[in-house]
């Protein structure tokens, strides 16, 4: 990689010149809070240069220093989509067609592909090293070699291909930490384990997002066959400047009948070619070749189709399986938490069934404490003069008292409120 920086364009900025209101010229010199520069420092923001890495079809890469309008001049592309390769900016995956070039923005890999070249943000993001130094050794072990595919497409193909590992990656480390996690869960319901399957699975929906959109962006672009048509670069940017060309000839060629008519002498009417005549003959050529070339280029057009039609299903296909492992390993987390409120309901019904039996005995201990408590004040009575009746006050309070306990268990039987 050439570690040259040229600049192409100088940024020129024009100073402010209008001294009228004080109040302005205070609150531009004292800038917005959190903003150092102000006003003019967060306009000038979108406006200065940048470091860019081009990458040519022999896969050669050169830094440069532009800035966002020079940018939006080569490859004539509008601001927004411009704001999806900023990496300060969060978007969704988007893989968007234009009249020159195609912008990608596939997890870390934000860049635009033309038919001549790539131009993606410096980065020092391991992604972004990855996929330039892969394109270039790409291009470089083929540029003597002929391809099916062109340029743009092998540039997709490599950002699908690094989107696809990247995501699948992620999603090998998410099954070997989620698994044993609900396993241990599974067996030892805790603070610890609950919180460490919180976190997973909140990872876990995020790449599922992240995924679920990168499929759903090859799917729309799989179903619409003007995108894919639009994404055919080369052979867009082969039919302009064919056209120029053949226009070209055909004036040379009109100019030519004009000058050898004015050369000549006048001719008889019958044998010379009226002007309407000459018209009609071009208009039905230009016809003739219209018809001829639309039907070469939608012919064309439909084999590039399926070209690129067959590439984004090879990865679509990956895509989806790695979705289908994401989607098992959330269905995994469903049956673990079904399973973890299952074990918690039944430990809830069985304190449920002591709470109730404890309260059926104190009822019964009531009973008895306030025979007690009745026997027990400072009044005369006869039963006081027998010693041992008060004994059997006590053994008929306690045989009335688990008959009552016992009746209690043998209607909860019968209802079938729990088990005994």
């Amino acid at each position: 990689m050439e570690g040259s920086r040229t600049p192409l364009l100088p940024s020129d900025h024009p100073e402010s010149t209008s001294s009228n209101n004080t109040g302005n010229g205070q609150f531009y010199a004292n800038g917005i809070r959190g903003w150092p520069g102000g006003i003019q420092g967060l306009k000038k923001r979108g406006h200065g240069n940048r470091s860019w890495i081009k990458i040519n079809t022999i896969g050669d890469s050169k830094i440069l220093e532009l800035d966002k309008a020079t940018i939006m001049r080569h490859c004539s592309l509008p601001s927004r989509d411009l704001r999806l390769l900023d990496p300060l900016f969060i978007y969704p995956s988007t893989i968007l067609g234009r009249e020159k070039a195609i912008v990608v923005s596939l997890e870390q890999i934000r860049c635009i592909i033309t038919a001549d070249e790539v131009i993606l943000m410096n980065s020092l993001d391991r992604c972004v090293v990855q996929y330039t130094s892969e394109l270039c050794k790409r291009l470089q072990a083929n540029k003597d070699q002929s391809d099916d595919l062109p340029f743009e497409f092998r540039a997709l193909e490599l950002a699908l291909e690094l989107t696809c590992i990247s995501l699948e990656a992620q999603v090998k480390e998410l099954e070997m930490e989620i698994y044993p996690v609900l396993d241990e869960l599974t067996s030892s319901v805790n603070t610890l384990n609950l919180e460490r399957a919180r976190r997973l699975k909140g990872h876990l929906l995020a790449v599922t997002q992240r995924v679920q959109k990168v499929r759903d962006e090859i799917e729309h672009l799989m179903d619409d066959d003007g995108d894919m048509a639009e994404m055919y670069l080369t052979e867009k940017k082969q039919r302009s400047e064919g056209f120029p060309l053949s226009d070209l000839g055909f004036q040379s060629n009109s100019s030519g009948d004009e000058r050898v008519v004015s050369k000549s002498a006048p001719v008889s009417p019958v044998g010379s070619i009226s002007g309407s005549q000459k018209l009609q003959r071009a208009f039905s050529s230009i016809v003739h070749s219209s018809r001829n070339g639309s039907f070469m280029s939608s012919s064309s057009s439909e084999e590039n189709i399926d070209q690129l039609e067959m590439l984004l299903e090879a990865y679509f296909v990956v895509i989806d399986h790695t979705l289908s492992k994401l989607l098992s390993l959330k269905e995994y987390i469903d049956d673990t938490e079904d399973f973890i409120n299952i074990k918690l309901g039944n430990v809830q019904n069985h304190l449920i069934k002591f709470e109730l039996l404890l309260t059926a005995a104190t009822f019964v201990a009531t009973i008895f404490a306030s025979v007690t408590a009745v026997f027990g004040m400072n009044f005369a009575a006869s039963v006081f003069d027998n010693p041992s009746s008060f004994s059997w006050v006590l053994i008929i309070c306690g045989l009335v008292c688990g008959f009552l306990y016992f009746s209690f268990l043998i209607y909860c039987r019968h209802k079938r409120i729990f088990p005994l």
